[in-house]
Formats: structure tokens, C-alpha cells, sequence
């Protein structure tokens, strides 16, 4: 049985336009919460530089990753 947990989310990246250093394309990001960006259609998301930032929410699809994948993002340094 999947044991969920509602904070983790996740995003692939299908735009990068204006930031190639930091964003991958076809890349799968791990999603911050952030109420306050989501009303101004940002998402918050950890990038290439391992800290979280903004970007226009249309730059992601979010996306449902099986457990083990979780687990994989959960422990990497």
C-alpha cells in the first residue's frame, strides 16, 4: 500500500525560456508549496542550483511519481 504524503509534489519542466542554467527541459522537479505564488501563477520548485524558486506556473505540468521514485527524491543529497 502507497503511504502518501500531500506535501511531496512534483512537476516536469516543459519550458525553460529565459532560464536554461536553471531549469532542465523534460526534467522532473520537486514542487514547494507556496499559496501566495499560486495566486499569482508562479510555482515554487528546487532547480538546478539545489535551492527553491519561483517560475511561472505554465513552465510545469505536475506530475504523480510511484513511491519509489519519492523515496529517490526524499534521500538525495
Amino acid at each position: 500500500m502507497k503511504i502518501e504524503n500531500p506535501e511531496l509534489k512534483f512537476a516536469v519542466c516543459i519550458n525553460n525560456e529565459g532560464y536554461p542554467a536553471s531549469l532542465e527541459l523534460r526534467k522532473i522537479y520537486q514542487v514547494v508549496p507556496d499559496e501566495k505564488a499560486a495566486k499569482h501563477n508562479l510555482v515554487r520548485v528546487i532547480d538546478e542550483s539545489g535551492e527553491d524558486y519561483l517560475y511561472p506556473e505554465r513552465f510545469f505540468v505536475s506530475i504523480e511519481l510511484p513511491q519509489a521514485a519519492e523515496e529517490t527524491f526524499l534521500h538525495a543529497p
